[in-house]
């Protein structure tokens, strides 16, 4: 137990020293995962170890941080941190996401920067890589080129137009300049951006493995300032982008309550309890196929009540799959 407390207080100033801004006492209890009072002792003690620990007024509540740099000991990375960072960079590797090379470059320099304690985490390390595994998922693997996502992040960094050649569409091949706004990671890999002289609502989605030939542009680009790209995904179901959002409630029946709590259908989603024990899950998005195809999870368990386009969509999408056991079968 005394391990345990000795760890969260570390964990409590790693925050502390990493937040610029500082940190509520709510704040500070809902990242180590304790209640308020705990949090509160815990402060007090680290205004011990820490005489560069200051208090920041911030009405109607206050902020605290640590200033400056925490030794290297409480820096140091432990085997379940370094063991995390392989997983997700094999998960990575796995889906062909480009960016498990920055990872592996991250954890080269971790690794040389750790130096001789490495012999010491590397029996720990090993063991927990082989007691942890990630289930596969089914599904396309975006087909990243690294070379040409380093130019389009190149672009998107250094906020100029960026060129290319595109395979697909009604000008296939031709080259399209755009202002890149950012990239999505899905099934596939997308480019967002704004085709330079197109005057539409919202920008277009380019695959990454369609895209050739990329060259950074001197001319400024980037985003518009009120662009966001986390909310330009949420504005969908699942990646497809579509002019109309639908307004989308679904009945969870009352024996499959706990599952849903579980379950993000949508992360702006909102779920109501009913009187009878069912839950309402209300959201917003585009892109109802997506959706229609990932509720066939649920079988059984719930009810659309709303939209009937998503009803049209999930029948349709039944006759599709008539067609996978062939006839008469």
């Amino acid at each position: 137990m005394r391990h345990e407390k000795s760890a969260l207080l570390i964990d409590l100033a790693r925050e502390l020293a990493a937040s610029h801004m500082g940190l509520t006492l709510n704040e500070m209890a809902e990242r180590i995962g304790v209640g308020r009072r705990t949090v509160e002792r815990m402060r007090d003690r680290l205004y011990e170890l820490f005489p560069n620990m200051e208090e920041i007024s911030d009405p109607p509540t206050k902020r605290w941080r640590i200033s400056g740099k925490l030794d290297s000991f409480l820096n140091a990375p432990t085997p379940k941190e370094l063991a995390a960072l392989k997983t997700a960079m094999e998960h990575l590797r796995g889906q062909n996401v480009g960016v498990a090379d920055d990872l592996q470059n991250l954890e080269n320099k971790m690794m040389t920067a750790i130096g001789p304690k490495l012999s010491r985490l590397a029996p720990d390390i090993e063991a927990l890589m082989q007691a942890e595994a990630i289930a596969v998922n089914q599904g396309p693997r975006p087909a990243v080129d690294p070379y040409i996502l380093n130019i389009i992040r190149d672009a998107i960094l250094q906020l100029n137009q960026l060129s290319f050649n595109y395979s697909g569409g009604s000008k296939s091949e031709k080259e399209r300049v755009v202002n890149p706004y950012g990239i999505i990671f899905g099934g596939e890999a997308y480019l967002i951006a704004q085709e330079i002289g197109k005057k539409t609502a919202r920008p277009k989605m380019w695959r990454l493995d369609r895209i050739s030939s990329p060259k950074v542009l001197p001319e400024p680009g980037g985003p518009p300032e009120d662009f966001s790209l986390k909310q330009f995904a949420e504005r969908s179901f699942g990646v497809f982008q579509e002019d109309v959002v639908y307004n989308v409630l679904l009945r969870i029946f009352p024996e499959y309550r706990d599952e849903a709590y579980r379950w993000v259908f949508h992360p702006k989603q909102k779920i109501i309890e009913s009187t009878e024990g069912s839950l309402l899950i209300e959201m917003q998005g585009a892109g109802l196929r997506e959706l229609a195809w990932s509720l066939f999870r649920w079988g059984g368990k719930l009810e659309v009540i709303a939209p009937q386009e998503l009803k049209d969509e999930i029948k349709a999408a039944l006759k599709l799959g008539k067609g996978l056991i062939g006839k008469g079968k």
